[in-house]
């Protein structure tokens, strides 16, 4: 049973949950011994009448439940799926600690940090100086529990040398070690007062519900997803950005194709134009505004969309079909009598 909350609950109702504890979990044998133990919590002035009622049917629930209220299992070192590292399918948003959206002081974030810190909980850090009797390692953030932005308040955790495994009979343990390496530890002793830790690489300084988690060196990768400080490029604005301008522009493009399939070759103009307006890049409306200058006459023009659609993306069909038929179109032009001059016509675009 989890007394800490068993005695805030005590606290804030009263005698009269005592009470009913007592005459409710008398034959748990957990609730006599730890009843026993907790202190009758001193008499307030009564409650309000109009609060009283709600008040005492609450505390029959208590009363009733107790058993599983106080279980040691709705404590926040509850093990989940992302504590090991796995995305869960990506379900929901990780977010960040909600210290990260406000402006707490570093000194109080810091006291709430030894306070609910607990022997068994894994903190990941950096190792800062490795000595004789061990190592010092700069803590970076937790990797079991409640999540905490711990990474500017220089914390420092000591791992003994006798909580260094040895990776072979012979040779110093810490051999294996070098300034800069990110280490997952489990915390074993906790000095609140003087604000010290002792972490061990030892999986038995974890609970058993944590006894699977790796502990020594991992690499930036096995980070908790909160901590990620890598984005991937397509996150970024600009590149959202330009992934919705491409998606606006195709859709103006599909529109003056069915305009240009009905013959309404200006209204599919004004939409290919749109498109380059919000994607200047945009291959699909490069290419069909080049078809429609063909169409129209316009070759050199249509050379233009279709060699621009080329460098945007020299492996498009359309585009590199189009450009050839248009270029031996454009080279029929030249070799007309209209067009033939005293000099030789260059047909090297051809």
């Amino acid at each position: 049973m989890d007394r800490d909350l068993l005695r805030q609950s005590l606290n804030f109702h009263g005698p009269s949950l005592l009470s009913l504890l007592r005459s409710e979990q008398q034959d748990n044998p957990h609730f006599r011994s730890l009843l026993g133990s907790v202190a009758e919590p001193p008499r307030g002035p009564p409650p309000q009448k109009e609060k009283k009622v709600d008040n005492i049917e609450i505390q029959k629930f208590i009363s009733k439940k107790a058993d599983l209220l106080f279980a040691l299992s709705w404590k926040s070192g509850t093990p989940t799926t992302s504590e090991i590292n796995e995305d869960n399918e990506d379900h929901y948003a990780v977010m960040p600690p909600l210290e990260q959206f406000m402006e707490i002081p570093g000194m109080d974030r810091r006291e709430l940090f030894f306070r609910d810190i607990e022997r068994g909980d894994i903190v990941i850090g950096r190792i800062s100086s490795i000595r004789e009797f061990g190592f010092f390692m700069v803590l970076i953030c937790l990797g079991s529990g409640i999540m905490r932005d711990i990474s500017h308040l220089e914390i420092t955790a000591l791992c003994p040398l006798r909580d260094v495994p040895s990776l072979s009979n012979h040779g110093d343990p810490l051999s294996y070690y070098q300034t800069g390496d990110i280490i997952r530890a489990g915390i074993k002793d906790i000095d609140r007062y003087h604000e010290k830790l002792a972490v061990s690489l030892y999986s038995s300084s974890l609970p058993s519900h944590l006894s699977g988690i790796k502990l020594g060196v991992i690499s930036s990768e096995e980070l908790p997803l909160y901590y990620s400080k890598n984005f991937s490029e397509d996150d970024f604005a600009s590149a959202l950005r330009k992934k919705q301008s491409a998606s606006w522009a195709l859709k103006c493009v599909k529109i003056g194709v069915d305009y240009f399939k009905v013959g309404r070759h200006v209204d599919a103009m004004n939409e290919y134009n749109k498109a380059l307006e919000i994607d200047k890049q945009n291959v699909e409306a490069l290419v069909a505004r080049g078809a429609l200058y063909a169409t129209k006459g316009s070759l050199n023009k249509a050379i233009e969309d279709f060699e621009l659609a080329l460098e945007n993306c020299p492996t498009h069909r359309n585009a590199r079909k189009y450009l050839c038929q248009t270029l031996v179109e454009r080279g029929g032009q030249l070799l007309l009598p209209a067009y033939t001059t005293a000099t030789t016509p260059d047909l090297s675009c051809i």
